[in-house]
């Protein structure tokens, strides 16, 4: 990966831990939302995220309405979850499946990338997490908030246990 390319990662990444998108526990006020909450914690360094998937589930097809979390850690954590939220909100739970398994691939490339453009584009702004994969003990902090989405999306009913969690 070209210097250039690393930077704009970073960019990327530095961006989002400022300005993080779905922070925000606010109460659900829609009765039609199906929700689910998870508490995470990654016990090697002490970053935490509370994440709450609202999903509707009205058309038959449930999709992501929205994402809210609150949490602490390092930049790569807070990112990772601020880009999660822009991925999934809107997304079908099929998508989010995908997105979910692209993105758990991607960091245990090793910072290879994954080698499949379609799928790189699907994931954004999260490619920039390529070269965090290249740091073993950074990878559980950029999949914190996947792990608290997955679990939430349980919690609500809609899905079952990922196979590879």
């Amino acid at each position: 990966m070209s210097s250039s390319m690393e930077q704009l990662y970073q960019q990327v990444i530095l961006d989002h831990a400022k300005f993080p998108h779905g922070r925000g526990l606010a109460a659900v006020t829609d009765a039609h939302l199906v929700s689910g909450q998870s508490h995470q914690v990654n016990p090697t360094c002490g970053d935490e995220v509370t994440l709450r998937v609202d999903l509707d589930t009205d058309s038959g097809v449930p999709v992501v309405r929205d994402v809210r979390w609150e949490g602490q850690g390092c930049s790569i954590s807070q990112a990772s979850i601020s880009v999660l939220h822009d991925l999934v909100v809107g997304a079908d739970l099929s998508t989010v499946d995908e997105l979910s398994g692209s993105f758990r691939a991607l960091m245990h490339a090793r910072g290879a990338g994954l080698g499949d453009d379609a799928a790189e584009d699907a994931l954004g702004d999260a490619t920039a997490f390529t070269g965090v994969a290249k740091y073993p003990a950074r990878v559980k902090c950029a999949l914190l908030g996947w792990a608290a989405l997955s679990d939430a999306l349980i919690k609500t009913g809609a899905t079952g246990p990922r196979e590879d969690q």
